[in-house]
């Protein structure tokens, strides 16, 4: 074995120990995990260990209700089975159109033990959309939401469809067709338990769509990879509670709830983000790590104190998806002490950086360093690399758990090993990553590179502006010059003149937006990322 990969090894191991998901002194555990993981593959071992070691706890708090660790675990054999006894096997895709609730996981755990391919879907996906996609992804059946009923309307009828969430189930259950309740279906199963697929299950996630189609991007996880690199550097914990707001089919969400099953602490979910009622939910459950986005944390923060919500437990308020604005950052600092983690990573490339709370105190705009067992290198456009401080360049980063390649074909650029993730930034004097801007947003001004985020990071800063978002748009004379999307801060009389000066006072003529818009809001995806390509 290569010795690096020995020691990261070794390092991983200690992380697992630290965090309670191991007993080194028990030599078996490892040995067992690494076995459970290539008979099942990553999503059902994790659920089965978790059963077999912490049964009767509460493994998920939802709108429905609790489930221990076991009835989670046997939940999901007996939907394997019953979609077994459907025709479904290795070669099924099975598609997932759910907001955030048991029927989500029971489903991802069920494909998962089935060694089929769980297609998790965008709850704000059109039906048009989702048919694009269904016929792309070669979708065999999917689960979802009563809510979502007449978008998978759009998809052919011969793809059956199992109803996740529905307060009143159809007629007749299990012989309806083409809607089958997910619930009958559980409780006609045959009892048993499954035998191990002949291969993992894989999970494939879609890209954001901010800036054109959504594309596939399949894991199937045989390692402890990306486990080690979740416990590096942020402090994860054994039988505690995590509150997960952001969406399950979003990356960051999804590794989050699967990290909280594997360490046998709470998983507390909700169907639709409320600041307020997740705050009363991360006090109600005494819970100790927070994992969203941007958009949720500023919505937290702009709530205030909420009365007898106690989050003095808090250890941990995670959050990723998009940029973090310095001015947020220095916010949800003063408001929750040092407990903030800001991950920066990317659907292709999993986990890249992690910004600790001492670091995001002295640089509050850095994405961090990496966890052990990764790498991350700066290229020119050249492809030459980049080892100086306070140069920018391309992004590239390889960790051991990145993609292969899409579904529908093509990848991301490699370099020496590394993956591109499509943005540029720079490190500073200390090896702080920061992230300037996607490579695609750059536009050329007076003879300079400028990417919108510095911009966007400034106008956060004024008392007058609720968010901002800057794009490049054509220009007759220069090819693209800048604009400016602006919310207005409540009772704000904010000018678009106010808002050029502002980023006149602060940086370089050629990076004062020359149109700025005032509007009510931004159009965001579900994940909280704004839809840039929405703006012009």
């Amino acid at each position: 074995m290569d010795p690096r990969r020995t020691v990261d090894l070794a390092h991983a191991l200690r992380s697992f120990s630290r965090a309670g998901l191991l007993d080194l002194r028990r030599p078996d555990q490892p040995a067992l995990l690494r076995w459970e993981l290539r008979r099942w593959g990553a999503q059902a071992a994790s659920v089965r260990a978790a059963a077999r070691r912490h049964g009767d706890g509460i493994a998920l708090v939802d709108d429905l209700g609790e489930l221990s660790f076991t009835e989670l675990d046997r939940r999901s054999d007996a939907l394997c089975l019953a979609w077994r006894g459907l025709g479904l096997d290795e070669r099924s895709v099975v598609a997932v159109l759910c907001r955030d609730h048991r029927w989500l996981l029971d489903s991802l755990f069920a494909a998962a033990k089935l060694g089929a391919t769980a297609l998790l879907l965008n709850t704000g996906s059109a039906g048009p959309q989702l048919a694009d996609i269904a016929r792309g992804e070669g979708v065999t059946a999917i689960v979802h939401d009563e809510e979502f009923a007449e978008a998978v309307g759009h998809l052919p009828r011969e793809i059956p469809r199992f109803t996740a969430w529905t307060d009143e189930p159809p007629p007749g259950g299990l012989g309806v067709a083409p809607r089958i309740d997910l619930a009958a279906l559980i409780r006609r199963a045959p009892s048993g338990r499954p035998r191990p697929p002949g291969r993992a299950g894989a999970i494939v996630l879609l890209t954001s769509g901010t800036t054109g189609p959504p594309k596939g991007a399949p894991r199937r996880v045989r390692s402890l990879d990306a486990v080690a690199q979740l416990l590096d550097r942020v402090p994860w914990r054994a039988r505690e509670a995590t509150l997960v707001a952001s969406p399950l089919f979003h990356g960051t969400g999804l590794a989050h709830a699967l990290l909280a099953i594997s360490l046998g602490s709470t998983l507390v979910l909700q169907r639709r983000f409320d600041a307020a009622r997740t705050v009363r939910l991360a006090a109600e459950h005494r819970c100790t790590a927070l994992v969203l986005v941007p958009t949720m944390l500023h919505r937290i923060l702009a709530l205030g104190p909420v009365d007898d919500a106690d989050l003095s437990r808090l250890r941990i308020v995670l959050s990723a998806g998009s940029a973090l604005s310095p001015d947020l950052v220095v916010r949800a600092l003063d408001r929750f002490g040092d407990v903030l983690y800001n991950l920066y990573g990317s659907t292709e490339v999993a986990t890249a950086t992690v910004a600790r709370p001492h670091e995001l105190r002295r640089a509050p705009g850095t994405a961090g360093r990496c966890p052990r067992g990764c790498r991350i290198r700066l290229y020119d456009e050249d492809d030459r690399p980049i080892d100086r401080p306070n140069v920018q360049g391309r992004i590239f980063v390889t960790n051991g758990t990145r993609f292969d390649g899409y579904t529908g074909g093509g990848s991301r650029q490699v370099l020496d090993g590394l993956m591109s993730t499509g943005d540029v930034g720079h490190f500073d004097e200390d090896g702080l990553l920061f992230v300037d801007g996607r490579d695609d947003d750059m536009i050329v001004s007076g003879g300079e590179n400028v990417f919108p985020g510095e911009i966007e990071d400034l106008l956060s800063s004024h008392p007058g502006i609720e968010e901002a978002v800057v794009v490049p748009v054509p220009d007759a004379e220069f090819g693209r010059r800048l604009k400016a999307f602006v919310v207005p801060a409540p009772g704000s009389r904010l000018t678009p003149e106010e808002v050029r000066e502002y980023v006149r006072g602060s940086l370089a003529r050629h990076k004062v937006p020359r149109d700025v818009v005032l509007v009510d809001d931004l159009p965001r995806t579900p994940t909280g990322k704004v839809l840039r390509r929405a703006l012009t």
